[in-house]
């Protein structure tokens, strides 16, 4: 249980000159568990704003698909390869964006949860190694949900570090968890099952009908 102290550390309930003497205490002029609800509202942002571009990105790939089968259909089988290799490179990028998008949900419900000091420990720790992972993946896609991606990585660092020195029994290690690659992993097989029923394979028929 949260001791007494932390709790109104935690919602900012008290005068925040009672916590000077405590190591890093109120970097932020917010409370903790202000910026966690801040946090979780920037997510939801981004969460959505991925979700668009994967429909772009699903629209691409369903007029691309009828290029490759009018080419196949004609007989132009450079043509065909060409769309199909813009195809390819679609769903390359369309996986990425659906593993990070779905461990995007993953972090929000852990946030949901941080409502004590032990859930800021086992939920919010690997949140940051699952963020600090994602905004690598991002850079080349969406360098600007990245560059948002790092900096609310950082701001949640800062917690978990600031509720480390008020309670002196944590220290933050900045490596992914056990836990953030198994978040991680468990993303990429849900994209896998999500990218047949979004990108679906071609049918045989219609690979063969002639013009």
């Amino acid at each position: 249980m949260l001791g007494k102290d932390f709790q109104k550390y935690w919602a900012g309930s008290e005068d925040k000159d009672m916590w000077k003497s405590f190591k890093g205490a109120f970097k932020s002029k917010e409370p903790l568990k202000y910026r966690i609800v801040q946090a979780h509202y920037q997510l939801s942002s981004m969460v959505s704003r991925l979700d668009a571009y994967i429909g772009r990105m699903q629209e691409r790939d369903r007029t691309l698909f009828e290029r490759v089968v009018e080419a196949q259909m004609s007989k132009d089988t450079a043509r065909a390869a060409m769309y199909a290799n813009e195809v390819a490179e679609i769903r390359k990028i369309s996986r990425q964006l659906l593993t990070t998008q779905i461990a995007l949900e993953q972090v929000e419900l852990r946030l949901e949860t941080v409502s004590e000091i032990g859930d800021v420990f086992v939920n919010l720790v690997p949140v940051v190694g699952v963020i600090n992972e994602l905004k690598g993946v991002l850079r080349g896609v969406m360098p600007e949900l990245s560059v948002e991606l790092g900096e609310l990585g950082e701001g949640l660092q800062e917690v978990v570090v600031e509720a480390g020195d008020f309670t002196g029994s944590y220290s933050y290690a900045s490596a992914p968890t056990a836990e953030a690659r198994k978040i991680l992993d468990e993303a990429s097989t849900i994209a896998e099952q999500k990218m047949k029923e979004k990108f679906p394979d071609l049918p045989a028929a219609t690979l063969t009908q002639k013009a």
